[in-house]
């Protein structure tokens, strides 16, 4: 998983390991080559740019011997990316930590990028730690929505409230979270229609369902392999609603790994979950040290 943002790493330490006197003019060329392969990697223009001018005041005018010239690079490189991947909040323990059930998550995203099946992904998850959830069918929109959801819930184990289709979904999303309340359960999983952030009226549906809600977390569901497309649609959706943190599925399949850099930092934001595949326990926790291990 993100081997290519790696090479890119790597490659750059390489070039960076000849010289040892890393005065303005060598950080610029060496800048220059670094912003290329971020920027090949999929890290968008404003996050390289940020990471490049850490990574200029930590190194300008330092005279470092040969062989320590990668360990003092990697370290300003390990500091730039440690303050743009914050380490989220257990959702366990956000979860058991309200005393006034439900809580209530809404996700939110564009089409196509695994929302439902992330939706029973943490349904499955929060059951193995003994909480209970109720999905919603808020996704009244698009054909077969609902009936995707219910075959998730049925294989999971979990309630789903469902109107027909065409209804309102902040109506659905409402029910959803009166019958936890009547039922004791934990928390309130709501799906919502993919929609693209330039069609207006669906946004402002989005932000219907919010008002009505009001969500204790907004997860935003990005698809890692469309690398800044991800990012653009995560600003826009981050304009309409208040996003508490990110997931990015299909992170299996993403060799590049940039997305996850550039979310983090444009939406200001913390990544919670990787999609790494297709069954219920296909989704882990974020972990920024690792990550950032993992490439450098």
């Amino acid at each position: 998983m993100f081997d290519n943002l790696k090479r890119k790493f790597l490659s750059f330490r390489e070039i960076l390991s000849k010289d040892t006197v890393l005065d303005e003019r060598k950080l610029e060329e060496l800048s220059f080559e670094l912003q290329l392969k971020l920027l090949e990697a999929d890290v968008a223009l404003e996050v390289s740019d940020k990471i490049l001018e850490d990574l200029k005041k930590s190194l300008k005018g330092k005279k470092v011997e040969k062989r320590k010239v990668n360990e003092v690079v990697e370290q300003s490189l390990k500091k730039s990316l440690f303050d743009i991947l914050k380490k989220p909040k257990d959702l366990i323990q956000l979860v058991k930590e309200k005393e006034e059930k439900p809580f209530v998550i809404l996700f939110v995203g564009v089409n196509g990028t695994g929302k439902t099946t992330t939706i029973a992904k943490i349904a499955y998850m929060l059951k193995k730690h003994g909480i209970s959830s109720v999905m919603a069918a808020s996704d009244t929109f698009r054909a077969g929505a609902i009936e995707q959801l219910e075959e998730h819930a049925n294989k999971v184990g979990v309630r789903l409230i469902k109107h027909q289709k065409g209804a309102d979904p902040a109506a659905v999303a409402f029910d959803a979270i009166q019958h936890a309340r009547a039922k004791g359960i934990d928390v309130v999983l709501i799906d919502t229609a993919g929609r693209m952030e330039t069609n207006v009226n669906l946004m402002d549906e989005m932000k219907k369902i919010a008002r009505v809600t009001k969500p204790d977390l907004i997860l935003f569901i990005g698809d890692a392999l469309t690398g800044n497309a991800a990012v653009e649609q995560g600003k826009e959706f981050s304009k309409a609603v208040e996003i508490g943190g990110i997931i990015l599925s299909k992170a299996d399949a993403d060799a590049k790994g940039g997305a996850a850099i550039s979310l983090a930092y444009l939406l200001n934001k913390p990544i919670y979950f990787l999609g790494t595949g297709q069954g219920y326990e296909d989704l882990v926790e974020f972990d920024p040290e690792k990550f950032v291990e993992e490439i450098l």
